[in-house]
């Protein structure tokens, strides 16, 4: 195969020798590459292989440092991916991340399983040439009915059968509907599935506010706590009509709590306002910010939200909060959390901090792959 070679300049060495995988597009020289190319980079005495695409600010995702990737390569790195989920009970939770792209070294490629269907996502066109491999690797592996692929069309078998409109899947013994055809990300929001089950034994006899609650992850395992009474609020009616499907499907009376379709920013003003209190409050908003340009943006929008929902907490009571706007950071988030508290004049004291589950590894190397930030604290009055 004829192969290009773009020089970076020494500037990049380092990012090399890391096994970084994105080459920025500003960083890449002159030359005349196709979308889905293969293409050799060299900075100082370091070297990678990475496919070449012309849109978007990630110009390279590099994969080996050795050679371009053939199939038994892309094949190994599927079978690491599925011996890390191997440990998963499918009686008790079959709904899991089998490769989250970058963190399992095949950057542009997310695969979800979901029962017996997986559903597989590209964010870049150069990585589809790389799909057919992917796709024979999980079919050889695993016992599935399907692996579909998931855009803005819909879904595409890519092996074995469509899924019916709904499946319905087990999270730690909960029962979910998933959507694979028109649900949020490939159906559900699975990187959240621990961060669920740490909320469940802090709900007892407490009264729960889930703001921007979907299809009520965080209430059914609040309901399943013993939550006296759990408020879900989202803007999208179909996702509280589902949400009562969930509750019902686990037996929970959905009749006994709310379902409250509304802005989430302006219920809680309002709430915060009529001096309505809550045990627990749990914010998990849609990422704020879709690039660094809407980072400040989005750090005053939490510290709104925050302020505003401690207003609303009992004396003790508990704000559950999560961010998964990958330009803010850990450490910017819980700043703003203390902004808040500030604001709100309580004092915060952290209690849990956690990001996503082992089914979204992320390289040493390469820390944008921890978007996902969660933090439990405990509100009190000022001393």
């Amino acid at each position: 195969m004829s192969l290009a070679t773009l020089n970076l300049g020494k500037g990049l060495e380092p990012a090399l020798l890391s096994g970084h995988p994105w080459i920025y597009r500003n960083h890449l020289p002159a030359h005349q590459l196709h979308s889905g190319d293969w293409v050799r980079v060299e900075a100082g005495k370091s070297a990678a292989f990475g496919l070449y695409d012309d849109e978007g600010a990630i110009g390279l995702r590099l994969f080996s440092q050795h050679d371009v990737p053939d199939d038994a390569w892309i094949t190994a790195r599927v079978e690491e991916a599925l011996a890390l989920r191997s440990g998963f009970d499918d009686k008790t939770t079959n709904a899991y991340r089998l490769i989250y792209g970058e963190g399992d070294f095949l950057p542009g490629i997310t695969v979800d399983r979901y029962e017996r269907y997986a559903v597989l996502k590209t964010y870049s066109a150069s990585v589809e040439r790389l799909v057919p491999t992917v796709v024979k690797a999980l079919g050889q592996q695993l016992k599935l009915r399907g692996v579909l692929s998931r855009d803005a069309s819909g879904l595409t078998p890519l092996y074995g059968q469509k899924p019916p409109p709904e499946v319905t899947i087990a999270e730690h013994g909960l029962k979910f509907i998933a959507n694979l055809y028109e649900g949020q990300k490939t159906g559900l929001f699975l990187d959240h599935r621990e961060n669920r089950k740490w909320l469940e034994p802090h709900t007892s006899n407490r009264t729960v506010l889930n703001l921007f609650s979907y299809t009520g992850g965080f209430s059914l395992y609040a309901a399943r706590g013993g939550a006296s009474h759990v408020t879900s609020v989202d803007v999208a009616e179909a996702a509280n009509e589902d949400a009562k499907r969930n509750f019902a499907l686990n037996d929970f009376d959905p009749d006994a709590h709310d379902f409250v379709t509304a802005d989430c920013f302006d219920l809680l003003a309002r709430y915060a306002q009529q001096n309505r209190r809550f045990d627990v409050i749990v914010i998990d908003p849609p990422s704020l910010a879709r690039n660094k340009k809407s980072r400040h943006a989005a750090l005053r929008a939490y510290r709104k939200l925050n302020a505003t929902a401690l207003t609303c907490l009992s004396p003790g009571g508990l704000l559950v909060s999560a961010s998964c706007t990958s330009q803010v950071s850990p450490e910017e988030f819980r700043r703003v959390l203390g902004d808040a508290a500030s604001e709100a004049k309580v004092r915060l004291q952290i209690v849990h901090e956690a990001g996503h589950a082992s089914d979204h590894p992320v390289p040493a190397t390469f820390p944008e792959g921890r978007y996902l930030k969660f933090v439990a604290a405990r509100a009190l009055p000022l001393a």
